[in-house]
């Protein structure tokens, strides 16, 4: 089947009434998205799909609190030009909070249609670490060694970065209330597709800023707040930090 093709109404700014608003930029675009909508009570509903935890304070400040619904999206998505995205992961998996399911309904319905898995998570905080425990040691492993997952677990010392990273980032959610099982996680990354590249590595090779505050972020300051060494992902964050010339915070 060839690629499909879908018309879309573009708009510089959000400008009448709608059900559900798609937070989807970088979380380094987060602020300048704000301005595009001008007036918050034109959302019905707000499902930010952003990386990290940070963000959703930061938009039920906005939006209002019984507005916001958090989601994750697990994917390898590249915007390959302008209005082109292209899909390179063999699934698509949201979460969303489960505060939001009478309301995403529809919404989840058209998406597993469309071949996506959708689930409903009780526990936001749950839902928002679950994703950054997988994520966050793919992002830096990948960023850091600028290799794909299966060439850093082909690479005995390189595994044993990526695997300590997973185990660190569990021991810090588990500190801020999530329920994560942590050698389920790393079981997990044991069978990501080897050929997966991160959006953080296809960033900094680009010439992008990468998502460092948002995916590194949480798991630094956690640790630190909890007094849970975390010397691998710090030393990770560190290195691409230096290679990028960014800043955390």
């Amino acid at each position: 089947m060839g690629p499909a093709e879908s018309p879309c109404r573009l708009a510089s700014e959000l400008a009448e009434p709608v059900d559900v608003l798609w937070v989807t930029p970088k979380a380094t675009q987060l602020e300048a998205a704000f301005a595009l909508v001008a007036n918050p009570k034109l959302c019905r509903l707000v499902v930010p799909l952003l990386n990290g935890v940070d963000h959703v304070p930061r938009l039920r400040a906005r939006f209002g609190a019984e507005r916001v619904v958090p989601g994750t999206i697990a994917a390898e998505l590249e915007r390959a030009g302008p209005g082109r995205i292209v899909h390179r992961s063999p699934f698509a998996r949201f979460a969303f909070a489960a505060a939001g399911q009478e309301q995403l309904s529809r919404a989840a319905g058209i998406l597993t249609r469309f071949g996506c898995t959708c689930v409903f998570e009780p526990d936001e905080v749950t839902l928002l670490w679950r994703k950054l425990v997988m994520l966050a040691p793919m992002a830096l492993n990948t960023t850091a060694a600028a290799r794909s997952v299966g060439e850093i677990r082909a690479d005995p010392v390189l595994n044993a970065r990526f695997e300590t990273t997973a185990r660190e980032a569990c021991a810090v959610a588990v500190a801020e209330g999530a329920r994560m099982e942590t050698e389920t996680v790393v079981k997990i990354l044991r069978e990501l597709p080897g050929s997966l590249r991160s959006s953080m590595q296809k960033d900094v090779a680009a010439g992008r800023p990468p998502e460092l505050d948002a995916i590194g972020g949480p798991i630094l300051r956690g640790g630190q707040a909890h007094r849970i060494p975390v010397p691998i992902t710090a030393g990770l964050v560190a290195e691409i930090a230096r290679g990028t010339r960014t800043s955390l915070g």
